[in-house]
């Protein structure tokens, strides 16, 4: 028995609404290239080619003048990057982003978590709130830190005049002024991503927990806290990256003795004038970066997909 055969009419527009489905098509992906363009655009001059031209700056080498010289490139500088002294100076990188990606995640999730829950109406206000920061300068924020940490600054005035101390508390330069001014710069960094992820959480889910006996502890950790971990894990990633590669708040929060690999990086473009050997220590910062980067997000997509 053979197949129904279509009538005249339509076997004759049939070729003609392929060919219009077609051009939708790609009409269609045009349009969205025309959008995406100029941020590609933007990312390639700002982002793509710094990158590029780091890469190349790092595989020369400095020639007596002090300028850069490619008349024998090769992988030296990172060679001279990996020698042991330079581990110290990128162990407390390490641990100083560590502990303000913890300490940020410690006390921004509450935050967040109130905003979500308990800000009403004032949302939006108590967001700008949070951003506000961001409207000043980081550096200006910093130098307010040296002003209330130093000596004679705001906070050993106050606890001087109050009683509580007689002599001055060394506050500035030491590695709780370091984490301290880190935590405060990059909180907003961990607040928005983990007020996101809970703002989306269905509010059904907790009540259908606290419905199967669970107490309010239990419906946190079994539920509210596992449904917005890659919020959690977006926060980490987004206050770790610039963390491990901040100089100002080491250099003035923490003073000479306070040794980071940013730091060493910047004496060695500014003051050693050797830009190569800079460059590959920068790129091997990224590296490292960019590894664990992708190892949280590897995390991150587990936890979307669990």
């Amino acid at each position: 028995m053979s197949a129904p055969s279509l009538p005249a009419d339509a076997a004759a527009v049939a070729p003609a609404l392929r060919r219009t489905a077609r051009r939708a098509s790609i009409l269609e992906r045009l349009t969205g290239l025309v959008f995406v363009l100029p941020g590609v655009v933007w990312l390639a001059i700002f982002f793509l080619a710094p990158l590029v031209i780091i890469l190349v700056v790092s595989l020369g080498t400095r020639d007596p003048a002090g300028h850069v010289s490619f008349a024998s490139p090769g992988l030296q500088n990172y060679l001279q990057a990996t020698r042991p002294e330079y581990l110290p100076a990128f162990a407390n990188s390490l641990r100083y982003a560590g502990i303000t990606t913890v300490l940020s995640i410690l006390i921004g999730y509450p935050i967040a978590y109130w905003i979500s829950r308990y800000g009403g109406r004032r949302k939006i206000l108590l967001l700008i709130l949070v951003m506000l920061p961001f409207w000043t300068s980081y550096l200006i924020r910093t130098y307010a830190w040296m002003i209330i940490l130093r000596d004679n600054g705001v906070l050993n005035s106050v606890l001087q005049a109050t009683g509580l101390t007689n002599d001055p508390i060394p506050l500035l330069n030491t590695d709780f002024s370091v984490v301290l001014g880190m935590t405060y710069g990059f909180l907003p960094f961990a607040i928005l991503p983990m007020y996101v992820s809970i703002d989306r959480l269905d509010a059904h889910l907790v009540e259908a927990g606290r419905d199967l006996y669970a107490s309010g502890r239990s419906a946190f950790l079994h539920v509210t806290l596992p449904l917005t971990m890659p919020g959690i894990i977006a926060a980490a990633i987004l206050t770790f990256i610039p963390a491990i590669g901040d100089y100002v708040t080491p250099d003035l929060l923490g003073g000479a003795q306070t040794t980071t690999i940013a730091k060493i990086i910047q004496v060695i473009f500014t003051s050693g004038r050797d830009w190569p050997y800079g460059s590959a220590l920068g790129f091997l910062l990224m590296i490292v970066t960019l590894g664990g980067t992708i190892v949280a997000l590897r995390t991150l997509r587990r936890e979307v997909l669990a």
